[in-house]
């Protein structure tokens, strides 16, 4: 039996994404100031007591989802959202779409959109004058997501 093995080109390279932040008002930004960005779901597992058992069962009960990355200095979209909270006591909503698509890979695109996104705060002000560039790590969490496009299965999965 021959074991399938992944063409090394279908590796998909990290630069080759798209990011886009869209206001509960409808204005969409490209984020291309991201270079670095994850967003994850943690799934809450609660313990469940059976019965006859010695040993407890697990049951999924709800998720939460948290996102995180690392910008160029260079855009004011965010502080004005906390300045919008600080003046009126309501922080904007807001989704995040990043697609990642490699021309060198076969898995064609994924597209994910985080829906209802908070920021959790960042920066206000900044310099470095020993620095070359200034970047700003934010972070927020989301509670709801789809994913309109996926990967294509690789050959040698199924």
């Amino acid at each position: 039996m021959n074991q399938a093995i992944m063409n090394a080109m279908d590796a998909v390279a990290g630069s080759q994404a798209s990011a886009f932040i869209t206001m509960a008002d409808g204005n969409r930004y490209c984020f291309m100031q991201l270079y670095n960005f994850e967003s994850s779901i943690e799934v809450n597992v609660v313990e469940v007591p059976i019965l006859g058992k010695t040993g407890k069962g697990n049951k999924p009960a709800g998720w939460t989802g948290s996102w995180s990355g690392t910008a160029h200095y260079n855009q004011s979209i965010f502080r004005k959202m906390w300045l919008e909270y600080k003046k009126t006591g309501i922080m904007p909503l807001f989704d995040i779409q990043v697609t990642n698509e490699d021309p060198t890979a076969s898995v064609g695109r994924q597209t994910i959109i985080l829906k209802n996104c908070l920021s959790k705060g960042g920066i206000l002000a900044k310099f470095d004058a020993d620095a070359d560039t200034l970047d700003e790590d934010i972070e927020g969490t989301f509670d709801d997501w789809e994913m309109p496009e996926e990967f294509t299965m690789l050959n040698g999965m199924r």
